[in-house]
Parts: structure tokens; sequence; C-alpha cells
């Protein structure tokens, strides 16, 4: 499994150990990745996330859940997502 969320597209960045002698050696910095089930009002069911950064979460939550989230087109998400978006896109202008 790669490490990016698929909501904010985090990624695992690099670094150094730095350490009280001043030597430096390399590192990760792993995202905070987790698996939600959001549920869906338009799907009827629940929309399981394998890796969503808890950024990510907040974001979700904060937009009201999955399906207003994925209404509003957000920029960076994954392709699974793209495709969940479209069938929700084309779910949402049905109900209208």
């Amino acid at each position: 499994m790669a490490r990016v969320c698929e909501i904010t597209g985090k990624r695992v960045l690099t670094g150094n150990n730095v350490s009280h002698a001043n030597n430096k050696t390399r590192r990760r910095f792993l995202p905070n990745l987790q698996s939600v089930s959001f549920p869906s009002s338009l799907l009827s069911r629940q929309v399981s996330i394998k890796s969503i950064s808890s950024a990510g979460i907040r974001f979700v939550e904060k937009a009201g859940g999955i399906d207003a989230f994925l209404l509003n087109k957000p920029a960076c998400i994954s392709k699974a997502m793209q495709k969940l978006q479209k069938v929700i896109v084309k779910l949402a202008s049905k109900k209208i």
C-alpha cells in the first residue's frame, strides 16, 4: 500500500535525525493514515476508505460528510475517489 492519503494527497516526507553531536542520519516522516468508513446517504451504504490522513478525516467531517465533500469538487483526490465522486454527482443530479 502506498503511503498516500486519498483525500489530501499527503505523502511520506524525508529529513534528518540530528543527534546532540550534530550527526545527521536520514529518516522518513510518515503521514498519520487511518482506515475509516463514512456513511453515504446518496449511496445508502458505508463508504470505506483505506488510507486517509487524520487531516483528511477533519476535511470530510467539516464539509458535512463524504457526499457533501465530494460534491464540492475537491482538487487533489485519488483516482478511486474520483470514480466515487462521479457516481455521487450523478445520483445528486437525479435527486434534484
